[in-house]
C-alpha cells in the first residue's frame, strides 16, 4: 500500500529531471568539452575549460569593454535589420503587385540574388570604406534579400478569384491591397522578416570580421586570436551563439503573436 502511494512521487521526481530535447545535445557537448580540457585529451591552449572562459568573461565585463562590444554589434544588427526589412517589404510589394515592375526589374533582381552576400563586401568597402556605414550597409543588404523574396512570393500567391471578388464588390485598389493582398501575404512576409533577423546577425559578425574597425564581438574575437587568447575567442563565439539564439526565439514569439492576431 505504501509503495503504491509513493509511486506517483517517484514518477514526479523523475519527470522533474527531464531535460528538454533541444538542450540535450548542447549540454552533452559542454560536458565533453569540459572533460576533454580537464583531462588534457585536447590541448587546453586550443580548447580552454569552461571556467577559464567564464573567468575571461568576467574580466572583460569588469575590466574590459565587453558591454561596449555587445552593444556595438547589436546596434549594427538592429539598424541594418530594420532598414533592410523596410526596403525589402516595399520592394517586394512593388514587384508583387505590379506586372510592369516585375517584368522590367524582376529578372535583374533574381539574377543579382544569386551572388553570395559575402561577395559584396569588397564592393561595399570601396563604396563606403571600412567605417560604420559600410558595416550597416552590408547588414542591410543581408536583411533585404529574404524579406524582398518572401514578400514577392506572398503578394503573388493570392488567388485570382479573391481579387475578382474584391473588384465585383467595387473595392478600390487600396482596399484590395489592405483587405486581400496584405493579409494573404502576411505569413510569407513574416517568414522573410524572421529569416532577415537571422541573416542580419550573421552578416553583422561577417562585417565585423572582414571590416575590423571599431568595437564589436567580431573585433573581440579577432583581438583574442591575434594574442592567442583562446578563452577570449571562445567567449566571443559563445556570446554570438547565445545572442543569435535569443534573437531567433524573439522572432518566433513575435511572428506567432502577429499571425494569431491575424487569424483572430
Amino acid at each position: 500500500m505504501t509503495d503504491t502511494l509513493n509511486a506517483p512521487d517517484r514518477h514526479a521526481g523523475r519527470k522533474s529531471l527531464n531535460i528538454p530535447r533541444g538542450w540535450r545535445l548542447p549540454i552533452l557537448l559542454l560536458i565533453l568539452w569540459q572533460v576533454s580540457s580537464e583531462f588534457s585529451l585536447i590541448d587546453r591552449r586550443f580548447l580552454p575549460p569552461l571556467q577559464d572562459i567564464v573567468a575571461a568573461g568576467w574580466k572583460e565585463l569588469t575590466e574590459g569593454d565587453l558591454l561596449v562590444h555587445i552593444a556595438a554589434s547589436l546596434g549594427r544588427d538592429i539598424a541594418g535589420f530594420v532598414m533592410g526589412s523596410i526596403a525589402g517589404v516595399a520592394f517586394g510589394t512593388l514587384l508583387g503587385i505590379s506586372k510592369i515592375a516585375d517584368r522590367f526589374i524582376g529578372p535583374t533582381f533574381h539574377g543579382l540574388k544569386q551572388i553570395a552576400v559575402l561577395a559584396w563586401i569588397p564592393i561595399i568597402s570601396v563604396w563606403f570604406g571600412f567605417a560604420e556605414s559600410a558595416k550597416i550597409a552590408f547588414v542591410t543588404l543581408a536583411a533585404f534579400l529574404p524579406v524582398a523574396l518572401n514578400t514577392i512570393e506572398g503578394m503573388q500567391s493570392i488567388s485570382p478569384q479573391i481579387i475578382e471578388v474584391g473588384r465585383s464588390l467595387c473595392f478600390t485598389r487600396r482596399q484590395i491591397f489592405l483587405r486581400a493582398r496584405l493579409p494573404s501575404a502576411l505569413p510569407s512576409i513574416m517568414t522573410g522578416i524572421h529569416l532577415a533577423l537571422i541573416y542580419s546577425w550573421l552578416a553583422t559578425v561577417g562585417a565585423e570580421y572582414f571590416m575590423a574597425v571599431g568595437p564589436g564581438l567580431g573585433g573581440l574575437i579577432i583581438s583574442g586570436r591575434e594574442h592567442f587568447e583562446m578563452d577570449v575567442v571562445m567567449l566571443g563565439v559563445l556570446l554570438l551563439g547565445l545572442i543569435g539564439y535569443s534573437l531567433n526565439k524573439i522572432a518566433e514569439t513575435v511572428e506567432a503573436r502577429l499571425l494569431r492576431w491575424r487569424d483572430g
